[in-house]
């Protein structure tokens, strides 16, 4: 497979799921409100984005590493919104 259309799926695919949490976010920012977010899933959550970025970071994969890092920011400020929340 062509390694320029590789690497746009995988841009493309990470923009996707990351845009994915925005909304969530401004919810959350708007109503200052988490009660139906589950805290065990966020914290799972941040723990295997985490490790998602690890693992971009070593095989030196920057459609992987952008998302990640991006998302990791994104689902950990809903978290702490979580947490100062409840």
């Amino acid at each position: 497979m062509n390694y320029n259309f590789t690497t746009a799926i995988g841009y493309l695919a990470g923009f996707l799921t990351t845009l994915a949490f925005v909304p969530q976010l401004v919810k959350v920012w708007r109503s200052r409100s988490t009660h139906d977010i589950s805290l065990a899933m966020f914290i799972i959550f941040c723990i295997g984005i985490g490790l998602w970025l690890v693992y971009g970071l070593m095989i030196d994969s920057l459609p992987i590493i952008l998302a990640n890092t991006i998302t990791l920011v994104i689902a950990f400020t809903i978290l702490i919104y979580k947490i100062r929340y409840e």
